[in-house]
């Protein structure tokens, strides 16, 4: 993760078409998230950024993909929080709501 003034930059791993939408864990210095939409059409991508914004307790407008569109390898930004709320909210009981979806 890093800061910059657009907000907080979250490298992840995307694996699309999985059985179910959740965070599974770390994988390597990205986030791995499973999500069960193909890798069509940017629904694999909105899909995403509505799990890190529901974990994350921010409105889904406020995650976006800003590198990686069309790769599994993307970055993300969050607004509206700060680096450690973000690293709180991922590691704590919180990030939980994202698994099993």
């Amino acid at each position: 993760m890093s800061v910059n003034a657009d907000g907080v930059s979250i490298r992840v791993k995307v694996v699309p078409g999985a059985s179910r939408t959740r965070i599974a864990g770390l994988l390597g210095d990205r986030l791995k998230v499973q999500v069960a939409p193909p890798p069509e059409g940017g629904k694999a991508n909105l899909a995403v950024c509505a799990l890190l914004a529901q974990v994350l307790g921010v409105a889904p407008r406020n995650v976006t993909v800003v590198e990686g569109h069309s790769r599994p390898q993307k970055t993300l930004r969050v607004v509206g929080m700060s680096t450690e709320q973000v690293a709180n909210r991922l590691v704590s009981g919180d990030a939980q709501k994202g698994r099993g979806h």
